[in-house]
C-alpha cells in the first residue's frame, strides 16, 4: 500500500522548510493570483524555456533557414570570359562538430576544445555542379567542404543537443550549464544582445535645428538606406545622401508617377489642414515649371551625386528612387505605386506631428528597438564572407583565363585554396570586431569572454544587452528608465559609471521572438478581410473608420471593420 500523502493545504514540517511551494490552481486558464502559484510557476517555466532560449533559437533559425537563404540568393557565380564556365551551389547543410587530424576527421566535444584550445566548429558543406575547360563538361561534387562555422553550445548542430544528465556528465559537461555560448580557440565567447532602433520603421522626430522629420532606416539583404523627409521654411523637402540638394517632396512624388497635385493631396488625406501645410511645396513645384514625370526626373538627375550610373537608360535619379529611397519597399515591373503610398503616409504622420505634438515618437520606447541576437549577427557576417569567397574564385578565374597556355581550372578547386570562411568567423567571435564592409558596419566589443567567477555571473552575461550607443555622452534620455521596459528589461541590473543604464539586462520571463516565415502571415491576414494596397485607390486609403496593416515596415493593405 503506497504511502498517504499530506494535503496541499497541511502546514509544513520545521524540517521541511526548504521544500518548494505547492500550487493550488485548478487549470491553465485560472488567473494566478496567489503568490504561492506565482513562485511555483516561474521555476516551472524555466525548467520548460531555459534561460537562454533566445541566442539557441536564433542560431537554430540561422543553421537551419537562414543560411540556406543566403546561398540560395547567391546560388551561382561565373567567369566573365566565358559565362559557360560556371559554379552553381545545390545545397548547404552543417556537419558535425568535428577537426582534421593527420588527414583523419575527428569528432570533438566542447570539453576536449577546452583542454586543447581548439575551436568548437564544424564543416560547412555545400553540394555543387561546376563546368570545366572550353568544353564545358558539368560535373557534380556532393558533400564539398567551403569551411568551418564556430557552433554554439546546445543548439541543434551540437552533440550536447537533447543528451540527459548521465550522457553530459560522460562528456564532462555541467547539466545546469545552458549553453548559448561559442568556443573558439578554448576560450568560451559570448555574443551580447545588440539594441538598436528599429529598420524599416517611420519614425517622427525633429533633427538638432528643431525642424520636424520623418525618417526611415531601410535594410534588405542588398541595401541599407536612410530616408529623411522634413519640413524647412513651411516646405517639405527629400534628404537623400545620392542627391546634392534636398529635393521638393512634390518634385519626388511626380517623378514616381503621381502627376496631379489632386492625386498627392488625396493620398495624404482629405484632411484640410493637411491641403494648407502642404500648398507652399505644390507653389514651388509650380514655380520651377515642373508637371510631368519627365519634367521632374529631369530635375532630379541635375542634382544627383551617384558615381557611375551616367550610361543608365532610365536615367540616373529613377535608378535612385527605385533602389535606394525607401529601399525595403519593392518596385515590381516599374510599379511606383506602393512606394507613392508609403510617402504619403510619412507626410501624414510628419504633418499630424506639426499639429498636434503628442503624435511624435519616442526613440528610448521598446517598441521602437530591436533586439539583434547571435543568430542574426552571424548570419550578417557568413554572407559577407561567402560573397568574399566567391569574388575571389572569379577573380582567380578570370586571371587564370587570361593568361596563355594556363591549365584549365574549376571554381571547386578556387573555393577550396580560399579559408576566408573558418579565419573570417574565428577572427570575428574571438576579438569581438564586426566589420562587414559591404553595409560599413564596424563594431567592436560584440563578443566578450563568458565570466566564470560565479554562476549568476554566466547568466548575466547570456542575458546583458548592449546599445550602438557612444557611453561617454552625458545624455540622460536613452539611460533613464522607460515604462515600456516593465516585465522585459530588470530596472535593477546595470552597472555603474559611464555604462549605467545603457548596458541592460532582460527580465526572466522575457521572450525574444525570432524570424518567421512571411508567406503564412500574409494569407493569415487577407484572410481576415485585408484589403490589397494595390486594389485601392488614393482617396480610399485613410476612409474614416479603416486602418493601415502594416508589416514588417510594408503596407499591406487596409481593413475597414477592425473591430469586427
Amino acid at each position: 500500500m503506497p504511502p498517504a500523502t499530506s494535503a496541499p493545504d497541511a502546514p509544513v514540517a520545521e524540517g521541511d522548510a526548504e521544500a518548494p511551494p505547492v500550487p493550488t490552481y485548478r487549470s491553465l486558464a485560472a488567473p494566478v493570483s496567489n503568490p504561492v502559484d506565482k513562485f511555483a510557476l516561474l521555476p516551472a517555466f524555466l525548467k520548460v524555456r531555459g534561460l537562454v532560449k533566445e541566442h539557441i533559437d536564433s542560431f537554430n533559425y540561422f543553421i537551419t533557414k537562414g543560411i540556406k537563404n543566403i546561398v540560395r540568393a547567391n546560388n551561382r557565380i561565373e567567369a566573365r570570359s566565358d559565362p559557360g564556365i560556371y559554379l552553381e551551389y545545390k545545397n548547404i547543410y552543417i556537419g558535425e562538430p568535428s577537426v582534421q587530424v593527420d588527414f583523419r576527421v575527428e569528432t570533438i566535444t566542447p570539453h576536449f576544445c577546452r583542454l586543447t584550445d581548439r575551436t568548437y566548429s564544424a564543416p560547412v558543406i555545400v553540394d555543387v555542379e561546376y563546368t570545366v575547360g572550353k568544353t564545358h563538361a558539368k560535373h557534380r561534387k556532393p558533400s564539398f567542404t567551403i569551411g568551418y562555422m564556430p557552433i554554439m553550445l546546445r543548439s541543434y548542430a551540437c552533440v550536447l543537443n537533447g543528451k540527459d544528465e548521465a550522457e553530459l556528465a560522460r562528456y564532462g559537461e555541467c547539466p545546469l550549464d545552458p549553453g548559448g555560448y561559442f568556443i573558439v580557440k578554448g576560450t568560451e565567447k559570448v555574443i551580447l544582445i545588440q539594441e538598436q532602433l528599429s529598420k524599416n520603421r517611420i519614425i517622427i522626430d525633429t533633427d538638432n535645428k528643431g525642424r520636424v522629420t520623418a525618417s526611415v532606416t531601410s535594410s534588405t539583404h542588398e541595401v541599407k538606406s536612410k530616408t529623411v523627409i522634413c519640413m524647412d521654411k513651411e516646405k517639405i523637402y527629400l534628404h537623400l545622401n545620392q542627391f546634392t540638394k534636398p529635393i521638393p517632396i512634390i518634385v519626388v512624388m511626380k517623378a514616381m508617377g503621381i502627376e496631379t497635385d489632386q492625386e498627392v493631396v488625396q493620398m495624404v488625406g482629405r484632411d484640410p489642414r493637411y491641403g494648407d501645410l502642404l500648398y507652399l511645396s505644390i507653389q514651388e513645384c509650380a514655380t520651377e515649371r515642373i508637371y510631368t514625370q519627365q519634367q521632374a526626373l529631369q530635375y532630379m538627375d541635375d542634382k544627383v551625386t551617384y558615381a557611375g550610373a551616367g550610361n543608365i537608360k532610365d536615367g540616373r535619379s529613377k535608378l535612385i528612387l527605385r533602389d535606394v529611397f525607401v529601399a525595403h519597399v519593392p518596385v515590381n515591373n516599374g510599379n511606383f505605386q506602393p512606394k507613392c503610398i508609403y510617402t504619403a503616409v510619412m507626410l501624414r504622420r510628419m504633418l499630424d506631428a506639426i499639429l498636434n505634438s503628442d503624435t511624435f515618437d519616442d526613440k528610448d520606447y521598446v517598441g521602437n528597438k530591436r533586439l539583434e541576437l547571435s543568430g542574426q549577427l552571424v548570419s550578417l557576417l557568413f554572407e559577407d564572407l561567402f560573397k568574399t569567397m566567391n569574388t575571389y574564385a572569379v577573380d582567380r578565374m578570370n586571371k587564370n583565363s587570361d593568361m596563355a597556355r594556363s591549365s584549365p581550372l574549376d571554381f571547386s578547386q578556387l573555393i577550396m585554396q580560399q579559408d576566408v570562411i573558418t579565419s573570417g568567423l574565428e577572427r570575428a567571435i574571438s576579438t569581438g570586431n564586426w566589420d562587414i564592409k559591404r553595409f560599413k558596419m564596424h563594431r567592436k566589443g560584440v563578443s566578450q569572454v563568458l565570466s566564470r567567477l560565479s554562476y549568476m555571473a554566466s547568466l548575466g552575461y547570456m542575458t546583458r544587452i548592449t546599445p550602438q550607443f557612444e557611453k561617454t555622452r552625458k545624455t540622460s534620455g536613452p539611460r533613464a528608465l522607460q515604462p515600456s521596459q516593465w516585465g522585459m528589461l530588470c530596472p535593477c541590473d546595470t552597472p555603474e559609471g559611464e555604462a549605467c543604464g545603457l548596458t541592460k539586462n532582460l527580465a526572466l520571463m522575457t521572450h525574444v521572438t525570432t524570424d518567421q516565415e512571411e508567406g503564412p502571415l500574409r494569407n493569415l491576414c487577407f484572410s481576415l478581410g485585408v484589403e490589397d494596397l494595390s486594389l485601392l485607390s488614393g482617396e480610399e486609403i485613410h476612409a474614416p473608420g479603416s486602418f493601415l496593416v502594416m508589416f514588417n515596415g510594408l503596407i499591406l493593405g487596409k481593413h475597414r471593420q477592425p473591430q469586427v
